[in-house]
């Protein structure tokens, strides 16, 4: 199972994701509670060894503003929320980029199709919330034969659960690590990569 821990924006936080065996770690550089600079990323990175994936999450900015963020940041990966298109993944993959684009589990099929992009991200409708849904609902949507990961109302209890109901290749969590909104619990954390890896 492929673990992706997000929204993460200190050093323990990060130290805790890595030794807990997630291999990718998410920062946010868009508007959120979980924002962190480009600077502060920098700074992370020294906690993140090089097999683990070090993601930048953007959900307004366009590919141009995506990248220069992610270059300042130095991060490889870039994972796409909002309306996007095609023509957007390419850009960045030819830019150097590996991609995860974010889709809502009621988006129309369309949005589903496989756009190249390195993972499919598939989120609750109202992403961040911290809501569950209907996990089964995705097996509808072809996806057995891509890497996706699976998010949205996600914690150490249910992980293994709804990741075996939804026939994920992974799964992403953020606010079900937090012991507030932004705030991350290094025990939550490690206890769900554990519960995930275990599921």
């Amino acid at each position: 199972m492929f673990v992706k821990v997000c929204g993460l924006s200190t050093p323990e936080s990060v130290r805790a994701a890595v030794e807990a065996g997630a291999q990718a770690v998410g920062f946010v550089l868009t508007p959120s509670p979980r924002e962190v600079s480009p600077e502060q990323v920098r700074a992370l990175l020294a906690e993140v060894p090089a097999e683990v994936a070090a993601v930048g999450v953007f959900r307004h900015e366009d590919v141009d503003q995506a990248a220069a963020l992610a270059e300042e940041a130095g991060l490889s990966w870039i994972q796409l929320h909002g309306e996007r298109t095609p023509q957007e993944v390419d850009a960045l993959q030819e830019r150097g980029f590996s991609v995860i684009r974010a889709v809502r589990m009621d988006d129309p099929d369309r949005v589903f199709a496989d756009w190249g992009e390195e993972l499919l991200l598939v989120d609750a409708s109202v992403p961040g919330s911290g809501e569950s849904w209907d996990y089964a609902s995705v097996r509808e949507r072809c996806l057995d034969s891509r890497r996706w990961l699976l998010a949205g109302g996600l914690d150490a209890g249910n992980v293994a659960a709804a990741a075996e109901t939804a026939a994920a290749w992974g799964v992403d969590v953020s606010s079900g690590v937090e012991s507030s909104r932004g705030v991350k619990d290094l025990e939550k954390i490690r206890a769900f990569v554990a519960a995930a890896l275990a599921g």
